[in-house]
């Protein structure tokens, strides 16, 4: 029967479908909340979420949250968080309960780290991602631009240099102007992005930039942002539609460059400009593969508004924020979602697959829906504890710019018009609002967007009325300040 089994090769997409329906090793996605990945569970059979935060109320069938809080240190990551999970009694014996003979399974998690690798290979479970260390070094920003280099695609002109102080910064930048973008290595949705155009506003950012070995120095354009998303294979790179990307609304979000949303629709962007970005993906994907790395990955682009040069912004080495956009499309739901291409790669199991032609579905117009997804955070610099949160599932809108809760779904499919989105919660009653924390996530059909990259006047009713059903109150005394650990979704 061993023998059999191995010898197994699956032959394009209707076998690698029939392949998760009667999977057999448990598959466990482990983070903050089940967003990421939402809907996996119903394509693969014994895939479960284990979550800090059941943001479905124990209604969702596949979600394991454990009931009880343990001493532990302050949350300053996900990584954190998912250390904690794999620690915790109620999730070892979870995972031990389901075990098939010696195998606990195999696991994915949105961020880990060397401690997380530890923890899993104690559990007995595999990680379905290139190494932390290799992560971590391609999620550096300037590594990025240095793979970029190799793979040729065109990054926004830039320098790559240490900067000691306000005229070292205008030495090394010479050849950029005076109008620039600094990023430091890592950051999350927007907190390490400065915008500098003259001393002052260096000042306001200078002991984290000049803290840095090296920085990605940017000359600043008049850009609109983008998403790719992409999962390098040992067949090559499949890349889905090129999303637009909502960054720094003040009605969401408190950081001037953070992501707070995506759209995807089929006219998004010119048939030129598509075409560019996928090609630069499926260029950037091979150079990963050469670099010793496969599976999920997203790229963001930024569009140049006055020449309309595309240029890579930043790689993100894992499935995103912008993840539950792309497996939910028209697309994916055709053919497979691209997490599962991903899954595929650890399966040891051999499989045919025509990557070109896979493309080529997917970069057709017709076989791309239309939906929005806002990310909305706390936008005020006040710590607020929560006494009423809305609920997750579909909600209605009336003409009187009102929302109600409608039915429970953890389906966005299950929207049927531009008057229903679908919302998951993320801060409860009894959790703490702070600067960025995130609310939650609301999910619609249709645009969110105008042409001009504004908001529309039905985002702005819809972000006012999720807003609408929180009460919460400002903290004074500063000793009941939570844990403040930044964004959850990515």
């Amino acid at each position: 029967m061993s023998d059999i089994k191995t010898k197994l090769t699956l032959d394009g997409v209707h076998d690698i479908r029939r392949f998760f329906h009667k999977n057999e090793e448990p598959i466990y996605f482990i983070s903050a909340t089940n967003f990421n990945l939402l809907g996996a569970d119903e394509w693969i059979k014994g895939f479960r979420f284990i979550t800090y935060i059941d943001s479905f109320d124990g209604q969702h069938p596949n979600v394991f949250s454990p009931k009880e809080d343990i001493p532990h240190d302050d949350f300053e990551s996900i990584e954190d968080i998912n250390n904690y999970l794999l620690q915790h009694p109620e999730v070892q014996e979870y995972i031990h309960s389901r075990k098939k003979g010696k195998k606990a399974g195999k696991v994915m998690f949105l961020m880990f780290n060397e401690k997380t690798e530890k923890l899993a290979k104690k559990l007995g479970l595999e990680i379905m991602f290139p190494s932390a260390k290799m992560r971590t070094f391609m999620d550096n920003k300037v590594n990025t631009n240095r793979i970029a280099e190799k793979a040729g695609v065109a990054c926004v002109p830039y320098v790559l240099s240490q900067v000691k102080d306000y005229k070292h910064l205008q030495q090394v930048s010479k050849k950029l102007g005076d109008d620039l973008v600094i990023q430091t290595p890592f950051g999350d949705s927007g907190h390490t992005t400065f915008f500098i155009s003259n001393e002052a506003e260096f000042n306001k950012h200078a002991d984290e930039i000049v803290a840095e070995k090296e920085v990605k120095v940017m000359k600043r354009i008049n850009c609109r942002g983008s998403a790719i998303e992409a999962c390098v294979t040992r067949h090559g790179t499949i890349v889905a539609p090129l999303m637009t990307e909502l960054v720094g609304f003040k009605e969401m979000t408190p950081y001037k460059g953070g992501w707070c949303g995506n759209e995807i629709f089929p006219d998004s962007f010119s048939p030129r400009l598509r075409k560019k970005a996928r090609e630069a993906t499926r260029l950037f994907g091979n150079q990963l593969r050469e670099e010793g790395y496969k599976g999920y990955f997203e790229l963001d682009f930024l569009i140049d508004q006055d020449n309309g040069e595309i240029y890579l912004g930043e790689l993100n080495p894992r499935v995103t924020g912008a993840s539950s956009i792309t497996n939910h499309a028209v697309f994916a739901l055709a053919d497979a979602p691209l997490y599962l291409f991903h899954i595929l790669e650890w399966m040891n199991v051999d499989y045919k697959l025509s990557i070109k032609a896979l493309n080529e579905r997917w970069a057709k117009q017709i076989n791309t829906d239309s939906w929005s997804q806002l990310i909305i955070k706390h936008t005020k610099k006040t710590i607020e504890s929560v006494s009423e949160a809305p609920v997750s599932g579909i909600w209605r809108m009336y003409d009187t710019g009102h929302i109600k809760f409608d039915r429970m779904d953890s389906h966005r499919r299950a929207v049927e018009s531009e008057n229903e989105a679908f919302f998951m919660r993320i801060t409860n009653k009894g959790d703490y609002l702070y600067e960025g924390a995130d609310m939650g996530i609301l999910v619609t059909r249709g645009r969110m967007m105008t042409d001009n990259f504004n908001l529309t006047e039905r985002a702005k009713t819809w972000i006012n009325a999720v807003r609408g059903k929180y009460v919460s109150h400002v903290l004074e005394d500063k000793s009941e300040q939570p844990e403040i650990i930044g964004s959850l979704t990515k």
